[in-house]
C-alpha cells in the first residue's frame, strides 16, 4: 500500500490530495475523495462565506473523513472564508494567489493545517517560515493559474530547499506521474484534471467529453500578457482570446474583460463557444469516467507496482 508522511500528518489513506478547481471542486466531489481515502477540497473560488459554509457542511453529511478548502487570496471574500474554515473545524486549507500570512495564526489555533500552492523556491521558504505545514508545488503542466516551471523541475528544487512535506501538481494523471513525483522527493501528488471525469463530478458533460477527446496537444496557455496565465483546452474562446492578446490594439482591460464568465460558462453551462475549459496538459492520457475512489486506487496501485520493481534498473 502507497503511504507517506503525509498521510499521518493528515489522517487520509492515500497520498493523494484533488485540486481546488473553482466551479467544480464543490461538497459532492470533495466528500468522494475523501470516502476513496484521498484529500477533497472544496474551492471557495470568489464564492461569500454562507456560500462556502454551506458546501462545508454539507461535506461534512457525506463523509466523515478529512477534507479541505482552497481558498483564492485575491477573492474579494477572502477574509470572511478565512473565518468560516476556522469556524467550521476544516482540517486543512491549501491556498493559492497570495500570501496566507495574515491568516496564519488563526488557522494554526484553530488546529488547520495549512498546505499553500507554490510556483517557485522562494515562495516555497517563504510559506516554510510563515509556518506552513506542506506546500504543492505546481508545475506549469497544470490546468489553470500556472507558473513557468515544469513540474519535473520544480519539485525537486523546492524538496531541496524546505524541511516540510512537499506535494506535486502538474501532469500527473496516473501511477507513472505518482511514482515520478515520489523519485524527485515529493511525498504525495495533486491531481486536478483526472478527477473532471470523476462520477461524483458535478461538472457539465460538455466539459467530461472535451477532456476525454483531448490529445497531447490540444491544451493552450494564454494570458501571459497580463502576467497570470492560464491553460486551457484548445476551443473557439481560446483561439479568439489568444488572437486578441497578441493584437497591441487590444487594451489589457478589454482582455480582462473577454475572460469574466468564461470558466462558469464552461463548468456550469457546458457552453463550447464562449466557455473556457481549464485543463492540464496531461487532458490526452485521461480516457474514461470512473468513480473518484477507483481514480485514487488506480493512481497509487500504478504508483507502487512500478516502484517495487524500480530495482530492476539498477546494477
Amino acid at each position: 500500500m502507497l503511504r507517506s508522511p503525509i498521510c499521518e500528518l493528515l489522517g487520509i489513506e492515500y497520498p493523494v490530495f484533488q485540486g481546488g478547481m473553482a466551479w467544480i471542486a464543490d461538497a459532492k466531489l470533495a466528500a468522494a475523495v475523501s470516502n476513496g481515502g484521498g484529500l477533497g477540497i472544496i474551492s471557495a473560488m470568489n464564492a461569500n462565506a454562507d456560500w462556502l459554509r454551506g458546501q462545508i457542511r454539507a461535506a461534512k453529511e457525506l463523509t466523515d473523513k478529512p477534507f479541505g478548502v482552497n481558498i483564492m487570496l485575491m477573492s474579494p471574500f477572502a477574509d470572511e472564508v478565512a473565518k468560516v474554515v476556522a469556524e467550521e473545524g476544516v482540517k486543512v486549507v491549501t491556498t493559492g494567489a497570495g500570501n496566507p500570512g495574515k491568516y496564519m495564526a488563526a488557522w494554526k489555533e484553530a488546529g488547520i493545517r495549512v498546505i499553500p500552492v507554490v510556483a517557485s523556491v522562494g515562495l516555497a521558504r517563504m510559506m516554510e517560515r510563515a509556518g506552513a505545514s506542506a506546500v504543492v508545488a505546481e508545475g506549469t503542466e497544470s490546468g489553470g493559474h500556472i507558473g513557468e516551471l515544469t513540474t519535473m523541475t520544480l519539485v525537486p528544487q523546492v524538496c531541496s530547499a524546505v524541511n516540510i512535506p512537499v506535494i506535486a501538481a502538474g501532469g500527473i494523471a496516473d501511477g507513472r506521474g505518482v511514482a515520478a513525483a515520489f523519485m524527485l522527493g515529493a511525498c504525495g501528488v495533486q491531481v486536478g484534471t483526472r478527477f473532471l471525469v470523476a462520477e461524483e463530478c458535478g461538472v457539465h458533460q460538455n466539459y467530461k467529453d472535451r477532456v476525454l477527446k483531448a490529445k497531447d496537444i490540444d491544451t493552450v496557455a494564454t494570458g501571459r500578457r497580463l502576467g497570470h496565465p492560464v491553460r486551457s483546452l484548445k476551443t473557439r474562446f481560446s483561439r479568439e482570446y489568444q488572437k486578441a492578446e497578441f493584437d497591441v490594439n487590444v487594451t489589457a482591460e478589454a482582455l480582462e474583460a473577454m475572460g469574466v464568465g468564461a470558466l462558469r460558462k464552461a463548468a456550469v453551462d457546458g457552453n463550447e463557444a464562449e466557455g473556457c475549459f481549464l485543463a492540464g496538459q496531461i487532458a490526452g492520457l485521461v480516457t474514461k469516467e470512473q468513480p473518484a475512489a477507483e481514480i485514487i486506487r488506480d493512481l497509487c496501485d500504478g504508483a507502487e507496482e512500478l516502484l517495487k520493481g524500480a530495482a530492476k534498473w539498477v546494477r
